[in-house]
């Protein structure tokens, strides 16, 4: 067997995705960016009302979060693990937003915090550091891949293997 038949897709995502972002500045953009902007699509999806008595805010949130979940654990185990910490984290975040700030304030903050963090990202992928559109303008599964490759930097720092 070959190197690149035992390949991951996981492995060719992250490197064309670290392809698309070389510039050291659009790195750490990214690293703040694509984390928040994660927390606010949770965010958003908490404010989306649910029907009947037999769900609770959230349930809207905690299924895009299970798919998500799936998806990073299909492709490493490592980085599934670490996405459900995330989600779990995420989670208990924006219950305690919504109990705090009630729908109506957690959906204005989800939605400043995405505006905010994808003009971020728009910068870093300007003229002045990257230079370069962003990968989900080549396919949307680097949406995904995003916040995988965040956390698969985490995880070279800390000496992990993903």
């Amino acid at each position: 067997m070959t190197a690149a038949s035992t390949e991951r897709p996981i492995d060719r995502w992250f490197a064309h995705y670290s392809g698309d972002h070389r510039n050291p500045v659009n790195q750490r953009i990214h690293v703040v960016a694509v984390p928040l902007i994660l927390w606010s699509v949770v965010g958003l999806l908490w404010c989306i009302p649910v029907v009947g008595s037999w769900f609770r805010p959230g349930l809207w949130a905690a299924l895009a979060m299970f798919a998500a979940w799936m998806f990073y654990y299909r492709a490493s185990r490592a980085i599934g693990f670490g996405m459900l910490a995330t989600f779990v984290a995420m989670a208990w975040l924006t219950r305690w937003l919504h109990d705090t700030l009630a729908t109506p304030g957690l959906a204005r903050l989800a939605l400043g915090v995405f505006v905010l963090a994808w003009i971020a990202q728009f910068i870093g992928h300007g003229k002045r550091y990257e230079g370069k559109r962003p990968s989900f303008f080549t396919d949307l599964k680097y949406l995904l891949v995003g916040p995988a490759w965040v956390l698969a930097k985490l995880y070279r720092k800390l000496g992990w293997s993903w």
